[in-house]
């Protein structure tokens, strides 16, 4: 019996660490804790559930969507969106319920998922390659030891590598797409087949790891429908009303920066393509909502063929997305900015070696996504590299409450294309107060998260506020620092 049978918990009494365990544990012959005593603590924490797969590594599946935020998930209480498959997951595994991201925009996110670290970091600031060498990332280190890697999808980080991947295939950009031979196939729908395909081709002797990046349901700029759903989605929706935020109107938009306001903001722009009527408001999010169950339901035939094929009992699956989106809130649309609907993304992990009693578990915990290469390797037993700046989800996942857990972050997001387009933005955000900086414009704003969950009130003038300013923008230097 060696670690990798057991759940993803260092089984051990509260507050104890596996040295202190060896020393204190009656001893094998060869001076290890010996198997029996190692089995009864485990018994006595009630979380031995030796794994199906009988001490090989596990097999990783990352199901990640685009623009998708946080509250678009049935399970995380929204009214409107259907995402049955996801909603059965959450109940599978541990939901995070304050998970973030450190910049809000496709391309860097995902550079950010790919090494562990921040922008300041990886350097790509828009969609650029990342300078972080591909050994230091979760999909080489997982290759070099051992793993069947495939990424099928959204790539968005400069040219596609296809060559440091097993199974290579990149594509996005549009809802409906050309193949060879003229016909067209919905992105979705593309990426299923080429999931199903690599479970169906890999080889039985290795572990996997395989990354299916949706392109949905991120819009298709440019195009007048923007979402672009496939016939069978409509039935589900058929005669919905999405309700419209409470922030969806002129008033939120005129608290807004001057800048923000300003009709040349891409963000102004967008919300103007899709949200600025009634009408189009309602056609637009019913699009995107079943856009999102598309993406469920792929999400759900990846999950039933682990099954069909017995993986699923040594597969760790996760569900998250590379940003939030506006529907409208402030009247803003797509992502960018340290706001709430911009940062906060779903996140949800499967691990089949986890207690049981961590099934259907939420945690409250700041989750990044720095943090999943650190957890992904850890659970692959693979040392992480010390270049990677997020932390080890595991102790979380296993209910543990972890001493000195981030309780803030620092956020960051560079200028694309000119100030006027998108503007750089930076933020100091904890688990209270939210520290807003616009470079740019030398522009601050501040938000008591708990009393103003939707960010209407900036107290950045507010005289009882001043050494909490004070302390906050202390803080938003040493972060900011320690992103580099």
């Amino acid at each position: 019996m060696n670690r990798m049978t057991l759940p993803l918990l260092e089984f051990q009494a509260a507050g104890s660490h596996d040295d202190e365990l060896r020393a204190s544990g009656p001893r094998s012959q060869g001076g290890r804790p010996s198997v029996r005593w190692l089995v009864l603590l485990a018994l006595l924490a009630g979380v031995l559930r030796l794994d199906a797969g009988e001490g090989k590594p596990p097999n990783i599946v990352l199901l990640y969507a685009d623009d998708w935020r946080h509250d678009t998930l049935g399970c995380a209480g929204n009214p409107t969106v259907k995402t049955p498959h996801l909603d059965l997951l959450a109940t599978q595994g541990v939901r995070f319920t304050n998970a973030m991201v450190t910049t809000a925009i496709c391309g860097v996110s995902r550079a950010s998922l790919l090494t562990g670290q921040w922008m300041s970091r990886h350097g790509n600031s828009s969609f650029a390659a990342f300078t972080t060498p591909w050994a230091q990332t979760l999909p080489g280190l997982l290759r070099a030891n051992g793993y069947w890697v495939g990424h099928v999808g959204k790539w968005h980080c400069g040219k596609f590598p296809a060559e440091k991947f097993d199974v290579g295939k990149a594509y996005s950009g549009k809802h409906w797409m050309k193949e060879p031979d003229g016909s067209e196939v919905h992105v979705t729908a593309k990426n299923q087949a080429d999931a199903l395909d690599f479970l169906r081709t890999r080889p039985a002797d290795k572990p996997f790891f395989l990354t299916v990046a949706f392109f949905a349901p991120h819009a298709e700029d440019g195009h007048p429908d923007q979402f672009r759903p496939q016939a069978f989605s409509a039935e589900w929706y058929a005669g919905v009303t999405v309700p419209v935020p409470p922030t969806a109107n002129p008033a939120a938009t005129a608290k807004l920066p001057l800048f923000l306001q300003d009709p040349r903001n891409e963000s102004r722009k967008r919300w103007s393509q899709r949200f600025d009527t009634p009408e189009k408001f309602q056609r637009m999010m019913v699009n995107y909502y079943r856009l999102c169950s598309e993406v469920d339901a792929t999400c759900g035939a990846v999950l039933a063929d682990l099954k069909k094929r017995g993986l699923d009992d040594n597969t760790i699956v996760v569900f998250t997305g590379d940003n939030g989106y506006f529907h409208g809130e402030k009247g803003l649309a797509d992502k960018w900015y340290p706001y709430e609907e911009s940062i906060r993304v779903p996140l949800i992990i499967r691990d089949p070696r986890l207690p049981a009693p961590r099934a259907g578990a939420t945690s409250t915990a700041m989750a990044l996504n720095v943090d999943l290469a650190p957890t992904l390797l850890a659970a692959a037993n693979i040392q992480v590299p010390a270049t990677m700046q997020g932390q080890d989800l595991t102790p979380l996942l296993n209910g543990r409450t972890v001493d000195g857990w981030r309780t803030e972050f620092f956020y960051e997001h560079a200028i694309i294309k000119s100030v006027d387009f998108i503007p750089a933005s930076q933020a100091l955000v904890t688990s209270r107060m939210k520290y807003l900086f616009w470079p740019d414009h030398q522009v601050e704003e501040l938000f008591d998260l708990p009393a103003d969950p939707r960010e209407e009130h900036n107290l950045i003038a507010d005289p009882a506020q001043v050494d909490a300013l004070t302390t906050l923008r202390q803080r938003f230097t040493v972060v900011q620092a320690a992103a580099r």
